[in-house]
């Protein structure tokens, strides 16, 4: 049988072009390595699937992703986080929006979306093909002409559509093969790398504070002793660096290599100038005969006490009033800029997704057609977009997978008109 639409990938991405195509009347089928689709959309969110977020209109919410944005603004119009959810609620999930506009389905299961897009493909009549490899796309004239699967099977199809991941969470199968072939047919692939992951760092005073959970801190990203970006949310101290949100947001911006050294800077007051802050480290210090310890307690986070009294070289039993307007000055630099240098980040496996990927100039953005194959479209992860963490990237999916299946069963449409 030849298809009009076959697809490599049954993630988010793949399923939600395969739901459209269908729809539209195309005759699809889904080529999918594991044993079942989705087994990454069932990680997300701790397995609650925070699917997307609610916070921006299609500009702002493109400006989220690096570090091509502009890219989806066209799909993110057609098909962005409102009409996410009114696809899944109308297909039975009822959904809630927590901090920051993120959506989750209400029962917190991420199981309940995927039955949505596996049950409504099975219904338009999609034919899904578990623990099936592809091992080389075929390409003649500038065309995919077939698919050479490892069982020595050939599928054929009008339209393909490339929507394998990334290389993050390789236990689920994203490999990283997809890139090898789309090198093969001509394509740039810009590296790519593990993004919003666990940041290490061999600092002396970093398992003294692990398990510390600091909330609503804006981290500086510094790189080669130059700001590049700032970040605000929570992050948790581990036994060997930083995690948390605005520590995977922030790892988002660092391309590691030889020649980049990455350091950061928390602010603990995010809110208050440092001036602001000296002032009302004057009124505190000067309100009684407290020990500096105690005040500081009622600063900061406990762990955080020893720390700042070994950098500052204050007695924790010294009284608060006497201590001098440099150490005040000092201690406000700390807590607006307290340095942590980076030794590394978390690889692909500690990753929940990938940066760098196809390079979008070679993408249609209006339909995810590749502009050099004619026939080959691309949607998900596999696309150099990155986006933060709170529903963005499997928005990011949802969206590039509507348009690519749609517009895939269009040029069908209008080629059997001519």
């Amino acid at each position: 049988m030849k298809y009009n639409l076959a697809i490599i990938g049954g993630g988010p991405a793949g399923l939600m072009a395969a739901c459209r195509a269908s729809e539209a009347g195309a005759a699809v089928i889904i080529l999918e390595k594991n044993k079942r689709p989705g087994i990454k959309l069932l990680a997300t969110g701790g397995g609650r699937c925070n699917f997307t977020n609610i916070n921006r209109e299609p500009k702002p919410l493109a400006a989220c992703y690096v570090p091509n944005g502009h890219f989806l603004i066209s799909a993110f119009t057609r098909f962005g986080p409102r009409e996410t959810i009114n696809f899944f609620e109308k297909n039975g999930v009822t959904t809630k929006t927590e901090n920051n506009g993120r959506v989750f389905p209400t029962s917190d299961r991420a199981l309940d979306i995927l039955n949505v897009l596996t049950k409504k493909n099975k219904k338009s009549g999609t034919l899904i093909r578990t623990e099936t490899t592809v091992k080389d796309i075929i390409v003649s004239a500038g065309k995919i002409e077939k698919l050479l699967l490892s069982n020595g099977e050939e599928i054929m199809a009008e339209n393909y559509l490339l929507a394998t991941g990334g290389k993050s969470y390789p236990l689920t199968g994203s490999d990283g093969a997809a890139y090898i072939w789309l090198k093969k047919l001509g394509h740039t692939v810009i590296k790519p790398r593990p993004a919003l992951t666990p940041l290490y760092s061999t600092e002396k005073f970093i398992k003294a504070l692990e398990g510390l959970s600091l909330s609503d801190i804006a981290v500086r990203l510094f790189k080669n002793k130059k700001q590049i970006k700032t970040t605000r949310g929570d992050l948790i101290f581990t036994g060997a660096g930083l995690s948390g949100p605005a520590i995977f947001d922030t790892s988002r911006f660092i391309d590691w290599d030889q020649q980049n050294n990455f350091s950061l800077e928390l602010d603990c007051f995010p809110d208050k100038t440092e001036k602001a802050l000296i002032e009302e480290l004057q009124k505190i210090f000067h309100s009684g005969h407290k020990l500096f310890k105690n005040i500081l307690d009622k600063l900061v986070a406990p762990k955080l006490v020893p720390i700042l009294m070994a950098l500052l070289k204050i007695s924790p039993v010294q009284p608060a009033n006497t201590i001098t307007r440099e150490k005040k000055i000092k201690l406000a630099m700390f807590l607006k800029k307290f340095p942590i240098s980076i030794s590394g980040r978390g690889d692909f496996d500690r990753a929940m997704t990938t940066a760098g990927g196809v390079d979008v100039k070679e993408i249609d953005p209006k339909t995810m057609c590749s502009k050099l194959i004619s026939n080959l479209y691309l949607a998900g992860e596999i696309l150099d977009l990155v986006g933060p963490t709170g529903g963005y990237n499997l928005q990011l999916c949802w969206s590039t997978g509507y348009i690519a299946g749609e517009s895939a069963a269009r040029s069908q449409v209008d080629k059997n008109k001519i």
